[in-house]
């Protein structure tokens, strides 16, 4: 356990300057393992602004070098494919001696992997965060998606989802390898709870603003909590979150209390955060959504649809899960909560995430699979 490595991280997607927030869950598992072992992250994208071919940006974040190459885009997707691998060789040059790769989301970037192994002996750990391997997503992959993904797969020391939900949905896809879940990891230091500092109700809800993440029916209830004369306010927060004005104005939801505010870092976020009483996630389908454990790391309470791997890290007290869907449950639960009350107190709920989801807690996990993979 004290030896310190140095790992390659490969991801699918990662924070670049044209994506700023893509994989920034990828980046700060990085970050974890960075207080123990030396990381380099690289990353390939395409970029429609660049004025080359070809660009590499290297930077030092948080104690990750980070390597990001921006290719211009091309209508062929042999171009495209010859692009990227040239960037992909062009940023290993780059690359120290390094002991493993860490893949994370195994398509596309799990070729790098995948040829790294058969032609320099390195082996790799697998992270996944996609909910695509769930029904009926899988079913939209092709035939050529579907077997460089299990060849992939198979090729890896570990695989670590970040449910076991998600990891049962591989292996029914066809995914044969060890499986051990490893979770998000949540800036502890950061977030953490905070005394409110107004009297008003606020209510918060954080996504990417996916389809997946039901947001009209969200806006639904709130015209609907809105008749109900309780005195709230409602941040709807994400990327793009301004787009679903128009549907508020539709709504007829108070444009006085609502408020529509797009992707902010996470120092920002969690100003937000510390002063809600109640985070909303209405999703159709979820992995280990952050903000839930972020919301929880701030003492606030969440009340989720019952999807995916939410309730593998939902304790009892810590909010309420509904059926999907069910946008009465959860009307009825918004009014609720304006006034119901817990017995678990914010520091407890704080410490739970401290314990289970810590960036050293995460750090040592990956760790010891690190070292696993190394010796066989």
């Amino acid at each position: 356990m004290n030896k310190r490595l140095h790992i390659l991280f490969l991801s699918s997607w990662y924070p670049s300057r044209v994506l700023p927030f893509n994989g920034d869950f990828v980046q700060r598992h990085a970050e974890a393992i960075a207080l123990v072992h030396r990381v380099t992250a690289i990353h390939v994208i395409t970029d429609g602004a660049l004025n080359n071919a070809l660009e590499i940006v290297e930077s030092n974040q948080n104690g990750v070098k980070t390597l990001i190459a921006y290719i211009a885009p091309s209508k062929y997707l042999v171009v495209k494919f010859y692009r990227f691998f040239k960037a992909y060789h062009l940023l290993l040059k780059r690359v120290d001696a390094f002991n493993l790769v860490h893949l994370n989301i195994i398509f596309p970037t799990g070729f790098i992997a995948l040829y790294l192994k058969w032609f320099k002996q390195k082996p790799f750990i697998i992270s996944e965060h996609w909910h695509g391997y769930h029904q009926p997503f899988c079913k939209e992959l092709s035939f050529f998606e579907h077997f460089f993904i299990k060849l992939i797969a198979k090729n890896a020391q570990f695989i670590c989802p970040v449910t076991d939900n998600l990891g049962d949905s591989m292996q029914q896809f066809g995914l044969v390898n060890n499986y051990k879940k490893v979770s998000n990891v949540i800036d502890t230091e950061l977030f953490k709870p905070a005394i409110k500092t107004d009297k008003i109700y606020n209510i918060i809800h954080i996504s990417s603003m996916d389809s997946v993440k039901n947001v009209p029916e969200i806006l639904q209830v709130i015209s609907q909590l809105q008749k109900t004369k309780i005195d709230f306010n409602f941040y709807l927060i994400g990327n793009n979150a301004q787009i679903f004005k128009p549907l508020a104005n539709k709504l007829a939801i108070n444009p006085k209390n609502s408020f529509f505010i797009n992707q902010v870092p996470q120092q920002e976020l969690l100003t937000y955060l510390q002063q809600a009483d109640v985070l909303v996630l209405f999703s159709t389908i979820e992995n280990a959504p952050c903000v839930i454990l972020e919301a929880f790391a701030c003492g606030i309470r969440v009340i989720s649809t019952d999807v995916g791997g939410v309730r593998e890290h939902f304790p009892e007290g810590f909010g309420t899960l509904i059926k999907a869907n069910d946008s009465q449950a959860l009307l009825e639960n918004l009014i609720h909560y304006q006034t119901k009350k817990t017995n678990i107190s914010k520091a407890e709920m704080h410490q739970y995430i401290n314990q289970n989801f810590s960036k050293k807690t995460i750090a040592k996990q990956f760790s010891e699979l690190y070292l696993r993979a190394l010796k066989t």
